[in-house]
């Protein structure tokens, strides 16, 4: 164990599943498994040191009771990336993927990685309320797509289904007007009406965008766009060059809404150039897109944490600020 280790009592890895959750003792080497409920989960953590730290993998929404509750009684948490530990798992020529080898791995991971870790803090209400609103929304327009297409080729069925269709685009609009009620309420909605006025950015991907921000405190833009997962992996040894690749950390929803911004921004003659210069480069059109995303992304952190007013020929030119 390093030395940033040994100052720590107790290093705890918890693998997360549905109904249960298996938890490795790292100093100790010991298993134990215990539901995934809130009195379960109350129960075992009054017999944890209150120093212990505890390293969790982000999954779907099923950590999000253990995170809370250890954060309540004053663990430091770690939410690991899914990508990152299996990177590590190969490292150590790990074979087996099982719960208990996950929880050790975990354990072991943070007992290493301590000091290169920040812990997890709380998001702030308004985050937690505008991304469960834009997750139920995702949701539905997934579900209406997955319809209109399977039943697309059959007019018997387009008839049937055509009430649900309604009725989801009924739920949609209803989720909309939630979250620009929520933004209201969390007073960023001036943040709002800023992003909004960068060509392309619409309601939806500027509510997301202020969301992000309200994550935490970002040092830069790099951050930020590292934050969104928007940043490049990049794969080079000697001669060699190897693909690069979005690290894709962060809520995926807010890509996907910024791939669409950056695709109707790409046509609006504010942006088209900067889209025209990336594909002259030899970029494919998706990378394209992906360049003028972030950058949408950069410009919107800069009005937001800045409060000033978008201004296409300022942007466009390349202030310091994007």
């Amino acid at each position: 164990m390093t030395t940033h280790a040994h100052a720590i009592q107790t290093i705890i890895g918890a693998d997360v599943a549905k109904a249960e959750i298996v938890i490795c003792h790292h100093d100790l080497n010991q298993l134990q498994t215990i539901p995934n409920q809130p009195r379960a989960l109350a129960q075992w953590l009054k017999t944890v040191p209150i120093t212990a730290c505890i390293a969790v993998e982000a999954t779907n929404t099923y950590h999000l009771t253990l995170v809370e509750l250890a954060h309540k009684r004053g663990h430091r948490v770690y939410l690991i990336d899914g990508y990152r530990l299996n990177h590590y798992r190969k490292g150590l020529g790990g074979r087996a993927k099982t719960d208990a080898s996950d929880a050790r791995l975990l354990a072991r991971y943070l007992a290493h990685e301590h000091a290169q870790l920040r812990p997890w803090t709380p998001p702030p209400p308004a985050y937690r309320l505008l991304q469960r609103l834009l997750r139920r929304r995702a949701a539905l327009v997934k579900t209406r797509v997955a319809l209109t297409q399977s039943f697309g080729d059959d007019a018997a069925m387009r008839r049937l289904i055509k009430p649900v269709l309604l009725k989801l685009n009924q739920l949609i609009r209803q989720l909309e007007q939630q979250l620009m009620q929520t933004a209201a309420q969390a007073d960023v909605d001036h943040d709002i009406r800023r992003c909004r006025a960068v060509e392309g950015i619409g309601p939806l991907t500027a509510t997301a965008l202020v969301m992000a921000s309200l994550r935490g405190t970002f040092t830069n833009t790099d951050a930020f766009i590292a934050f969104l997962g928007l940043d490049v992996r990049v794969k080079e040894s000697g001669t060699y060059s190897g693909r690069r690749k979005l690290t894709k950390q962060g809520d995926p929803e807010i890509r996907r809404l910024l791939h669409t911004a950056a695709m109707a921004a790409s046509r609006q003659a504010a942006w088209k150039p900067f889209y025209q210069r990336h594909l002259a480069r030899g970029l494919k059109p998706t990378q394209a897109l992906v360049a003028l995303a972030r950058k949408l992304a950069r410009v919107a952190f800069a009005l937001i944490t800045q409060k000033t007013e978008y201004q296409t020929k300022t942007f466009n030119e390349g202030c310091c600020a994007t």
